[in-house]
């Protein structure tokens, strides 16, 4: 039987990965809509990923609890931003916001790293980034305000379009980050400690939302969901985009997450029959001239 070639084969990896991810963002839409309180779903799906993971781990935790220790402070970052930060401001913003607005917003990621690096002199920037970085924050400022002045002048904005801006800042901060140091750490055992900690701060999150009323019904529906958000989004394309960037390397990989807004908006229009409005075509222009804009000329520096 003929195998596939490693360009192909990453290409499957990498395609399939960037649809989970996207489909994060229309099961945290079909959430909202079945009432599904957004900490309380974020806490279950990494508590348990979590335990998923666990027993693929905690030898190599064990024996480097060194590392762990003397980063720990570090560590609290990263597992505040990336999981307890980002995925309840994603899972909150869906509820008032659409999936459309949502992606767009997200894949000006690339960009944002370029100028946390920047501010955080972790890589230097040159005219051309700087440049990307405003077309791009141009655009997510067209499609929070709906390219309406009066919305920005009188400072009216939709929650959900906030709290997806704060996800965004959120996962930018925590990849910059991630860039600062090398750990000798396997990717899933670095991928375990983030999850530990942002786990640990979810708990206080969890219970204070609980105390507020906010309370899941256990029902089939739900456990799809959790289903879903743990092994596809949090586990299966976490390990397809590492063996795509095995096979491929990361820049030719990176070009692939550009599909997740496409494919997102796709399937948006598709299950909730949402509209592309104009505010999100205008915006979606500065945002790619953005991170065109960018991507070439990190290449050519």
């Amino acid at each position: 039987m003929k195998t596939l070639s490693p360009i192909y084969l990453a290409s499957l990896y990498l395609v399939l990965a960037c649809l989970f991810w996207a489909g994060n963002f229309i099961v945290g839409k079909a959430a909202s809509i079945i009432d599904i309180p957004p900490i309380s779903l974020n806490f279950y799906r990494w508590f348990l990923a979590w335990l998923v993971l666990l027993p693929f781990t905690y030898k190599e935790l064990l024996s480097k609890k060194k590392i762990i220790l003397d980063n720990i402070f570090l560590f609290s970052i990263l597992g505040i931003l990336a999981v307890s930060v980002f995925n309840s401001a994603l899972f909150y913003s869906l509820r008032h916001t659409q999936v459309i607005t949502g992606v767009l917003m997200i894949s000006t990621v690339p960009v944002m790293i370029i100028l946390f690096s920047s501010l955080l002199k972790i890589e230097k920037t040159n005219f051309f980034q700087i440049t990307g970085v405003f077309l791009s924050l141009t655009g997510v400022l067209f499609i929070i305000t709906k390219a309406n002045l009066n919305n920005l002048l009188n400072l009216s904005f939709n929650k959900g379009d906030i709290f997806a801006l704060i996800a965004m800042f959120a996962w930018s901060l925590y990849s910059t980050l991630l860039k600062k140091k090398e750990f000798n750490l396997s990717p899933i055992s670095l991928l375990q400690v983030v999850i530990t900690f942002g786990v640990i701060f979810l708990i206080p999150m969890y219970f204070i939302d609980y105390s507020l009323g906010s309370t899941i019904k256990l029902q089939s529906s739900f456990y799809l969901v959790l289903f879903y958000v743990v092994f596809f989004p949090g586990l299966i394309s976490f390990l397809f985009w590492i063996k795509g960037v095995k096979l491929i390397g990361a820049n030719r990989s990176g070009v692939f997450l550009h599909l997740m807004p496409i494919l997102g908006a796709i399937m948006a229009m598709i299950i909730f029959n949402e509209k592309i409005l104009f505010y999100h075509f205008l915006g979606a222009i500065f945002i790619i001239a953005g991170i065109t804009i960018s991507n070439k000329k990190t290449q050519n520096a």
